[in-house]
């Protein structure tokens, strides 16, 4: 399981679940910042700062792509694009 993918959903649930956008934004940042670490750690810096922004891109892309497959559909779209994306590049180096 990759940083990301434990993570990827979290904001979604966390901002439904009280309310909250604010919240889920919260949550959304605390994600990525573990994500980051995990693959800094793994990969090294310029590996993790692009998974990074692309973790934000998939974030800002699933939202026109709701309004045309619908918001959960598109969540688990780009939540797979991203956690491909952190599988190959987000490894261990050897």
């Amino acid at each position: 399981m990759t940083n990301f993918s434990r993570y990827s959903c979290l904001h979604i649930q966390a901002a439904r679940a009280t309310q909250d956008r604010r919240l889920g934004g919260a949550v959304l940042a605390a994600a990525g910042a573990a994500a980051f670490l995990g693959w800094r750690r793994n990969a090294g810096t310029g590996r993790a700062a692009g998974l990074t922004g692309a973790y934000l891109a998939a974030f800002g892309a699933s939202h026109p792509l709701a309004k045309k497959m619908g918001a959960w559909p598109a969540v688990y779209t780009v939540t797979g694009a991203t956690a491909l994306a952190s599988l190959l590049l987000g490894r261990k180096r050897k």
